[in-house]
């Protein structure tokens, strides 16, 4: 059966991931130790496997019997990285656990995964066809297991993602990264940035997901949020003397004000604010009409 999908740019670079990374192995950290032998999904890793073992040693960091698996629906790039992978056990890396294979939106893995990373993937498709395919991944995950969905710059200094929960039908009496009970439709979105890098937080309406980059209109909830900001982010304008963080921090504390913003660990807080990071429910973003 041909995989579900179609064939992506390919593009990656070491270290394009890595705000996408740290984020499932701190603030997702239960989803990945609630269960024994956990499935990781890479989906979609590309042209090279760099960020598939990248996010395998984060992984398994933090739970030391994961297992990834890398998916890609080009034949001649699973092929390449298996190669890869068996020059580097030849070289003396084991990695247990991790591999390569062909599939797509289908997950065609030997069990219903507890996180799933897609990132850099749905941005070619129309929206309508994004939403279908959200629904599709999230009803193939295990129960209490995410899907990160995301968009982020070449090298990875912008990034922003939805975390959302596996589909209704496998989240019953499962519990949520945050220990509470995860009614379907939950979920969060985060944004994301090198903050040296940074001239205004609507400069992250480039990275937004594919169900919303369309939406960044007014009337839309995600234009009238990155419209208040970048009113933060200038009211913030006197921390710039204290460094771009301290700007940041500042602007976060000033949105959280209007804005749900997520204030408590593991998914919020000032510790993670202070990584260029700010994360909402979902639910405060998504179009109204869904």
């Amino acid at each position: 059966m041909r995989p579900e999908g179609d064939i992506t740019r390919g593009t990656t670079n070491p270290a394009r991931l890595r705000r996408v990374d740290r984020w499932i192995a701190q603030a997702q950290r239960p989803v990945l130790t609630a269960r024994p032998r956990p499935l990781i999904v890479d989906l979609g890793f590309g042209a090279s496997p760099v960020t598939t073992l990248e996010l395998y040693r984060r992984v398994r960091a933090i739970a030391g019997d994961a297992e990834v698996i890398g998916l890609e629906i080009d034949p001649a790039r699973v092929a390449a990285a298996s190669r890869r992978l068996t020059e580097l056990r030849a070289g003396g890396h084991p990695l247990p656990g991790l591999s390569f294979a062909l599939g797509g939106f289908e997950l065609p893995v030997p069990r219903p995964p507890a996180l799933v990373r897609a990132f850099n993937v749905l941005r070619q498709y129309p929206e309508e066809r994004a939403w279908a395919t959200w629904a599709r991944l999230r009803s193939g995950l295990a129960g209490g297991g995410v899907l990160v969905e995301g968009t982020c710059d070449e090298i990875g200094r912008r990034a922003v993602w939805v975390t959302l929960p596996a589909g209704q039908e496998n989240t019953a009496g499962q519990e949520n990264s945050a220990g509470q009970e995860t009614p379907a439709g939950t979920g969060s979105i985060t944004f994301s940035v090198r903050l040296a890098s940074l001239d205004r937080p609507s400069d992250l309406a480039e990275r937004l997901p594919k169900t919303l980059i369309h939406r960044n209109v007014p009337g839309e909830p995600v234009h009238q949020f990155l419209r208040d900001f970048d009113r933060a982010w200038d009211t913030a304008a006197p921390y710039s003397a204290f460094g771009a963080r301290q700007r940041w921090l500042a602007a976060v504390a000033d949105l959280s004000g209007s804005w749900p913003v997520l204030r408590h660990p593991p998914l919020g807080g000032p510790r993670r604010w202070r990584l260029g990071e700010v994360t909402l429910p979902w639910a405060a973003l998504a179009p109204p009409s869904r």
